[in-house]
């Protein structure tokens, strides 16, 4: 007699086996497992392109050069150009949103890791639309001082300077217009709000700073163009004065001479963007080849040699054209020009500020490229298209019809008692 030897497991295996049930439904458990890796993507790449790329961004690829001679007074300055704030009429709220959060978390992370001493608007802080003849610019700029007080509270909060940082905003044409539809009261509200005027001088460490409104130096003899040649003309005399350490000198300078650097919102003549290197943030064609008008695009001719014998300045930072530009000027001015990008995605995918660090005797200058909007989209885009795919995938093996099944039996052979 042959005698099974029967365990527990045994026993479970002398039992028909009877099928599993699959109808082709999600369990519970399975949806929740499914509900979560979704939204736990979406969260994931909502956080790194709405906080974290910002921060890696800068700290990887933003840092300050280092001077030869550090026994010297350093200052290290932000600038930046082209806001293009949108007006609360015309602006849609979608555009509003996405732009103004690229620049809120650029600047404060920026200023937050890099802590500069001093920051320069080089102007265009508004935005305008040209829809008609008679209806040219956005509410910032014709609009009533109320909506100009919202617009300057609105840059207050958005690019938020702390104590012990000095700021200094130029003025842009978008901000007043351009030369031909400046009238007094816009351009009073703007210097009276932003402490700015026509041709100003600042100190910063032991260097001078010059800072001019572009629209002024059109040199058609009109009131503001020539109480901007006299105030030119005035800080032309002094810093010769300081140079040549002349003792008849009625205003001198708190710090020695040096050459200034000037800002200004309009690039210096030229002809075009087409000598201006290929980092990321150059025009691109067919744009960088297209002919520069003077007094819309660039300052004229006459104003750009006048500016430069004038203040003879050793470098020169303008914006205006949204795209960056290094530009070397040879003899006898023998300094660099460089345009700064916007700052802004309205008005290119690939935003850029300058980080400058100086001394009297030394300048060196850093580009700082901010995210590109078209990789943030390009991200968005793949995570939506593997989400929707995944989703597809699971509702197709769901929806599945299942085989039929029929139960399996086992056959036991053996001599039993």
């Amino acid at each position: 007699m042959l005698l099974l030897k029967l365990s527990a497991e045994n026993i479970g295996r002398l039992l028909l086996k009877l099928p599993t049930a699959s109808d082709g439904t999600m369990t519970l458990h399975k949806r929740r497992n499914f509900f979560l890796i979704v939204i736990s993507v979406i969260v994931i790449t909502l956080i790194y392109n709405e906080f974290l790329v910002y921060y890696l961004t800068i700290a990887l690829g933003c840092q300050w050069s280092a001077l030869v001679d550090q026994t010297k007074p350093v200052s290290r300055i932000f600038v930046i150009a082209d806001l293009h704030l949108l007006g609360i009429y015309r602006g849609h709220w979608f555009d509003k949103l996405r732009r103004e959060w690229q620049m809120y978390r650029s600047f404060q992370t920026a200023v937050h890791l890099l802590t500069p001493d001093a920051i320069f608007f080089l102007g265009s802080i508004f935005a305008h639309k040209r829809i008609s003849v008679g209806d040219q610019f956005d509410e910032g700029l014709l609009g009533p001082d109320i909506v100009f007080s919202h617009y300057a509270d609105r840059f207050d909060q958005l690019l938020y300077v702390p104590k012990g940082v000095r700021r200094f905003v130029l003025v842009g044409n978008h901000d007043i217009g351009f030369h031909n539809e400046i009238s007094p009261p816009r351009l009073h509200r703007f210097t009276r709000t932003f402490n700015s005027s026509l041709v100003s001088h600042v100190m910063l460490g032991n260097s001078h700073f010059v800072l001019i409104n572009s629209m002024a130096m059109d040199r058609d003899g009109c009131r503001l163009c020539q109480e901007a040649e006299a105030q030119l003309k005035h800080l032309k005399i002094r810093f010769e004065c300081a140079k040549n350490k002349s003792s008849n000198c009625n205003e001198g300078f708190s710090i020695p001479y040096s050459r200034p650097i000037l800002m200004q919102h309009f690039p210096l003549f030229r002809n075009d963007d087409k000598e201006c290197g290929d980092d990321p943030d150059v025009a691109p064609e067919p744009l960088r080849s297209q002919q520069f008008r003077e007094k819309w695009e660039c300052l004229s001719r006459s104003a750009t040699e006048h500016l430069l014998k004038a203040l003879n300045p050793r470098a020169v930072f303008d914006g205006h054209t949204h795209y960056g530009c290094k530009t070397w000027w040879p003899e006898p001015y023998k300094m660099w020009e460089w345009t700064v990008a916007s700052f802004s995605w309205r008005n290119t995918p690939q935003p850029a500020f300058l980080l400058l660090t100086l001394s009297e005797n030394e300048l060196l200058v850093n580009k700082c490229l901010l995210p590109n909007e078209l990789t943030i989209i390009c991200i968005y885009v793949v995570v939506a298209s593997l989400c929707f795919c995944y989703m597809v995938y699971i509702v197709a093996k769901c929806c599945k019809s299942p085989k039929q099944k029929y139960p399996k039996y086992e056959l036991l052979s053996g001599k039993f008692d």
